[in-house]
């Protein structure tokens, strides 16, 4: 079993503290289940403006590179008092493809675009960034890394449990990005403030390597 590995554990480490996990045991297998199911179908939802979905999953990408190599970097782990996770700097080099390819997609899916991701390229993509956090033990991080996802989903569950419950909308319309959409946002505007977001959210989660 993968959590027999010694640097393998099934325990939730929390970032910005110093030694603080919590030990999930047998629970550990749903909770990876939920966080690349979650991240999958977050990236998808966030895929409604060109160029929209894959500007944060280039940046979550990048925030994982750098995680995933000094996890599997015994000294600098040890360094940064960070779990050390035997073998993950090669993930490093499968977000480095993501944020290549992202690039060249990017190329021809930016506003107006020609190209566009879909089911197809949101899916996988989202799914991978969960997997490479549970592996690199920074679930959390990406939660962080990847708030403009966060946010959408948000925005979808508070709009669908408000109208239900309420019978009235918080939200002109949902996704988020829809949203500031109706309210008269240039398309373009819209998604490189998302963007610009994304990057700082990024950064934020990067801090954590040192601020324990």
């Amino acid at each position: 079993m993968i959590v027999s590995h010694p640097s393998f554990t099934p325990k939730l480490y929390v970032p910005f503290f110093k030694n603080v996990q919590i030990p999930l045991g047998f629970a550990y297998l749903p909770f990876i289940m939920i966080v690349v199911l979650g991240a999958s179908n977050a990236v998808n939802l966030t895929d409604g403006l060109d160029g929209l979905a894959i500007g944060p999953t280039m940046t979550s990408a990048g925030t994982l590179l750098l995680l995933a190599y000094v996890a599997g970097h015994a000294k600098i782990a040890f360094y940064l008092q960070i779990n050390y996770v035997a073998g993950a700097g090669n993930l490093a080099i499968v977000c480095g493809a993501i944020i290549g390819a992202g690039l060249g997609f990017l190329w021809f899916n930016t506003y107006p675009a020609q190209v566009f991701m879909g089911d197809v390229g949101s899916l996988p993509l989202g799914g991978a960034l969960g997997a490479i956090a549970c592996v690199t033990k920074n679930e959390i991080l990406l939660v962080i890394a990847g708030g403009i996802f966060v946010m959408e989903t948000v925005s979808v569950i508070v709009q669908v449990a408000s109208f239900k419950l309420t019978g009235r909308r918080v939200f002109a319309m949902a996704p988020i990005h829809h949203h500031y959409e109706l309210k008269g946002w240039p398309e373009p505007k819209i998604i490189v403030r998302f963007w610009i977001v994304s990057i700082i959210l990024a950064m934020f989660a990067l801090t954590s390597l040192k601020l324990r």
